[in-house]
């Protein structure tokens, strides 16, 4: 006689996640919301200036005493013209982009150069060295201007363009120097290595290899030294003095403050501040991605 045993009841599973298995919602939750909160009324902060700067300069004299927060009834772009030509914005213009523009080759070629220097070759001193430019970020602007003056009039570039690319030039290498060095430490060793191989020269390595790598970084310190020298008004103000033509862009702003302030011609005065302000703005928005780009590389290695 033979028995059959039966085995114990199985379960099939259905396939259904449970809840447990099932991914957590993501919720908003109240570091989130402080952040989004500040980030939109930071922005509101930014914004609303620059766009009632804008409208203003296109409202006549009476309409921005009468309702200054108010559209203009019809846009006035010769506020700009008088500006541009009367207050003489577009002479001042074409000094900053000229100084702008010299002071801003100058420190791009001389921080690469050393900042290439310091992140790739090994020599006697080289850390002290690079701490002397890396200082140079904590000395502020006002404790040098009595003996700059000094030494600017002394070597007969007083009042003169070439005299303030020198000194933008000097003032923006530490901090270039600075950002450069980490970024020329993230570039790959080994395409620098395959280049002196193929009979490379240090020279042609730096202008054809390494230069064209750093390009982000480049573009990101250029902005920032850009956006320094436009706005520049202290060191203008001590090394180009008087009230000649030769002042540069935010020199005839201030003079046209004071003088239009009295004068009340609002509308010049607001068409003048815009003109400042466009290129600043357009760079930026240009050059966003290639900027953000420049700050993020170094932590992609």
């Amino acid at each position: 006689m033979t028995t059959v045993e039966t085995g114990a009841p199985t379960t099939v599973a259905t396939g259904a996640a449970t809840p447990a298995d099932r991914p957590p919602r993501r919720e908003l939750g109240v570091a989130n919301v402080f952040s989004h909160g500040f980030l939109l009324l930071w922005a509101a902060m930014t914004i609303l200036p620059l766009a009632w700067m804008v409208l203003s300069s296109l409202k006549s004299n009476g309409e921005i005493i009468a309702d200054p927060w108010g559209l203009p009834e019809a846009l006035r772009f010769d506020n700009w013209g008088r500006a541009w030509t009367n207050a003489h914005i577009g002479r001042f213009f074409f000094n900053s982009l000229v100084v702008v523009t010299g002071s801003l080759c100058l420190t791009m070629l001389l921080g690469a150069a050393a900042a290439y220097v310091f992140a790739r070759y090994e020599f006697r001193g080289r850390q002290v060295v690079y701490y002397l430019f890396v200082g140079g970020m904590m000395f502020p602007v006002f404790l040098a201007l009595v003996p700059l003056f000094f030494v600017v009039r002394s070597v007969g570039l007083l009042g003169t363009w070439p005299g303030l690319i020198l000194v933008y030039t000097a003032y923006s290498l530490p901090f270039t120097v600075f950002f450069l060095t980490a970024f020329f430490r993230t570039l790959p060793t080994s395409i620098a290595e395959a280049a002196m191989i193929d009979g490379c020269g240090h020279f042609r390595l730096f202008f054809r290899v390494m230069l064209p790598m750093a390009r982000p970084g480049l573009i990101s310190v250029g902005i920032f030294n850009f956006l320094s020298h436009w706005n520049q008004f202290l060191l203008p103000q001590v090394l180009i003095p008087g009230d000649g033509q030769d002042r540069m862009l935010a020199q005839g702003l201030s003079s046209l403050a004071v003088s239009q302030g009295y004068a009340g011609d609002y509308a010049q005065l607001f068409a003048g501040l815009t003109i400042a302000v466009l290129p600043v703005l357009v760079v930026y928005v240009a050059f966003q991605r290639q900027v953000q780009a420049g700050l993020t590389a170094g932590q992609l290695k």
